[in-house]
Formats: C-alpha cells, structure tokens, sequence
C-alpha cells in the first residue's frame, strides 16, 4: 500500500505516520503545502492512499486537484465542524477529526483495507465541499437555545453564553449571568449550529464564546488557559493541538 499525508503542521504529519506504522502502515512521503503537492503530483506515481489535511499554509488543499485529476483514496483529516463533516463522509473513504484519535485512525484505515477498488470507483466531489468550506459563515447558526427549568422553560441567547461544557455526560451551557443551564444535546451535535465565528472548541470539553474572553495565559506543555468574563467553575485549557487554530480564529 503506497500512502502520503498532506499536512502543513509537520509534528502533527509525524504523530500521524507513527500511529499508522503502529498499524502496519507505512507513509511513503509527507507533504506540507499546496504547491510542493502539485509539484510532487507532477512529478510522481499518484499514491493508493492519501491522508489529506483540508486547510494548508498556502490554501485550501483541494486547490491541488483542481489541474490534476485524483488517482488515489482519500482519507480527510480535518478541524472543520461536524456540518462540513458530512460532506467530508459523502465524498472519501472516509474522516478523521483532529485531534486524531487512535482508534477511529484504526477503523478509517480498516474501512480503506476493506474498499474494492475493482467494484467501486472513487468519486471525490471537492466543488461541492469547498463550497461548505470557503463560505461557513453564510449558514444559519443557532441564536437560541430552550431549557428546562423546573417545570418552566427558559430561552437563552447563544450571545449570553460564555461556554458550552461537558461533565459527568451532560452538556451545560454557562451564562454571562453566572449560571450554568443543563442542555439536552451534546458537544459533538453542537459543531453544526454554533457559529465558527463566534465559538471555538478549545478541547474535548469544552467551547467558547470570543465575546466572553477575558484573559488568555501561556500554560504548561504549549498550551494556553482562557478566563472567561464570569464562568470559573473549572479550568478551560486549550488542548495543544488546537493552539495554532485557536490563534487563527482570533484574529
């Protein structure tokens, strides 16, 4: 099986080809912008496999597609929200959230291992993803969430919340107000109706609103801890490997 990874982050480029070793899986070659692709594409035997980050230093990756035809499975890794997810699904064999986690690499690398290239045939619509991708912010996004309170319910404005969390398997919104709502949704469903603009998931647990930033403090291992306007019940660290995008979207 011949594989590349197209990742513009090179620790994050190594980290996946260790865990695909782990897996049997050796990557040929690892690229890490739009144009050294094209080049190497030119140049070279299209790959079985390619791991493909969607966002690149110089642009969007599909950008190297767009004169050269796709020869190989693909495999997205990707930051994106879960609404560009599903198009992500649709159009690969299949994705991969970051930060990867281990197993799901596992299963994504088994589903491409049980895929018959002689019975189907890969069809990668990259028009229709980058439509999703180059105008996210043109959706409609959520601006109210109902909860119950009691026996009453009580709407709340996406602008009045400071973070959405999980703990002990529920999902809390915490308000500018002080308090905190218990929702009934989860994080993972929550990616496709918060605006990209407004939140960012900062970890697996937890997402913030840029209006309710109070302080951004250096902490250990690369990391940075936000302090919200109110909300203090629990630290709220953002996980390493969302640091470089975290610092994008505030600016």
């Amino acid at each position: 099986m011949n594989v590349i990874i197209i990742e513009d982050e090179k620790p994050a480029a190594r980290r996946l080809s260790r865990l695909l070793l782990e897996l049997d899986v050796e990557v040929s070659t690892m690229l890490h912008s739009v144009e050294e692709s094209i080049e190497w594409f030119t140049n070279n035997t299209h790959p079985d496999l390619i791991f493909l980050d969607i966002q690149l230093s110089d642009g969007l990756s599909f950008e190297i597609f767009d004169s050269i035809e796709v020869k190989s499975a693909i495999i997205f890794t990707t930051a994106f929200d879960e609404y560009a997810l599903q198009a992500f699904k649709l159009n690969s064999i299949d994705y991969l959230l970051k930060p990867i986690d281990d197993e799901e690499l596992e299963s994504a690398v088994k589903k491409y291992r049980d895929f018959k290239p002689e019975k189907q045939k890969i069809s990668v619509d990259f028009n229709d993803i980058k439509k999703l991708l180059v105008n996210p912010l043109e959706r409609e996004y959520k601006k109210r969430f109902t909860v119950k309170v009691g026996q009453h319910l009580k709407i709340i404005n996406a602008d009045e919340v400071e973070c959405f969390y999980s703990e002990n398997k529920g999902t809390y919104a915490a308000t500018s107000d002080g308090r905190n709502y218990l929702l009934d949704t989860t994080l993972e469903n929550l990616e496709g109706e918060l605006s990209p603009k407004k939140f960012f998931r900062v970890s697996r647990k937890f997402y913030i609103n840029i209006i309710h930033i109070k302080d951004i403090i250096s902490y250990t291992n690369s990391r940075l801890q936000i302090k919200l306007n109110h909300f203090s019940e629990q630290e709220i660290i953002v996980s390493r490997e969302r640091v470089k995008d975290f610092k994008l979207w505030l600016e």
